[in-house]
């Protein structure tokens, strides 16, 4: 079992752990709300998804090929798939489905409402995917999503095999067609990735950069990717991983590898870092969920942790 990074909750109002970078974090930040461990075992923590409808969070363990299931009610913890396929990144289509990311089977999946498991892509022009990371869903009912070939590497997170496609692909898959297009080959192992409120703007984390870019591009049509620009430049140390935007545009980032950027950095429309939720361990991605879609879910390394916020996460994510 992991060793649990030491952690003590804040008994005082405000959470010091919670850090204003800039006076417009103020907003977001409730000063009643402190951050909760609500979990910890994990090796490797990532893809929290929300279901509203049944008050629980799932994420993936994915060392561990695992999905688990942690429910608001009361708190117990479970496993919801075994084996998962070394899943990843999850999310839920407009109709409510979970759609899931998988280094092992090296591909994008839907749960269906029967239990049953269709395949949303597994291979563009006759190749094999490398391992998909993380994946949204416009209002179109179009799915997109990141495939890095970080399943590949080792038999830890995936399998250990040869890449068959290029390491700089994002996806897009119609909605209706189910047809899968390339919208972007020009990213240094994309990660992370999420719509703007309006889906005007994609940003996609390129994590193979150095240091890291958080990228953005305007969304032509709907369906394309045009004027590539970089949103935010990384330091030295700082790591982008994955992230979701609120309804105010911000980007709440999972973020670290150094004890100085643990958690969770926030980063307005314009890029500028506002507000940091320092954790003890690094976190990977994040996902709002609750009743009101204001309570900031952070898939950590080895730990599932949470925080109310005042502000709510965008829709698609």
């Amino acid at each position: 079992m992991p060793t649990t990074p030491p952690w003590t909750p804040s008994e005082r109002y405000p959470d010091p752990a919670i850090e204003a970078l800039d006076p417009a974090f103020k907003k977001h930040h409730l000063a009643l709300s402190a951050v909760e461990r609500l979990w910890t075992g994990s090796r490797w923590g990532e893809g929290p998804v929300w279901l509203g409808d049944v008050r629980c969070l799932l994420w993936s363990d994915i060392p561990n090929n695992r999905v688990l299931k942690w429910e608001e009610e009361t708190g117990a913890v479970s496993i919801w798939r075994k084996p998962s396929n070394n899943a990843n990144g999850h999310t839920r289509d407009r109709q409510g489905r979970i759609i899931a990311c998988e280094h092992e089977g090296r591909r994008v999946v839907r749960f269906e409402y029967d239990g049953s498991i269709t395949v949303i892509a597994d291979r563009y022009q006759g190749k094999r995917l490398n391992s998909p990371n993380d994946v949204v869903v416009k209002s179109d009912g179009s799915i997109w999503f990141t495939d890095p070939p970080f399943g590949t590497y080792a038999f830890y997170e995936g399998l250990k095999v040869e890449a068959e496609l290029p390491h700089t692909h994002v996806y897009r898959v119609d909605g209706q067609s189910g047809e899968i297009t390339l919208v972007a080959d020009d990213i240094d192992h994309p990660n992370g990735l999420a719509f703007s409120p309006d889906e005007s703007i994609l940003y996609i984390i390129e994590s193979r950069s150095d240091p890291r870019n958080i990228l953005a591009f305007d969304v032509a049509g709907g369906k394309t990717l045009t004027k590539r620009r970089v949103f935010y430049g990384c330091k030295p140390g700082e790591t982008p991983d994955g992230f979701r935007v609120d309804i105010d545009g911000n980007l709440w980032c999972g973020w670290g590898m150094t004890p100085d950027y643990d958690g969770i950095r926030v980063l307005d429309r314009g890029g500028t870092p506002i507000g940091h939720v320092h954790l003890p361990e690094r976190c990977a991605n994040v996902c709002f969920g609750g009743r009101h879609r204001n309570r900031l879910f952070m898939a950590a390394a080895q730990s599932l942790y949470a925080l109310y916020v005042n502000t709510q996460g965008a829709p698609g994510g």
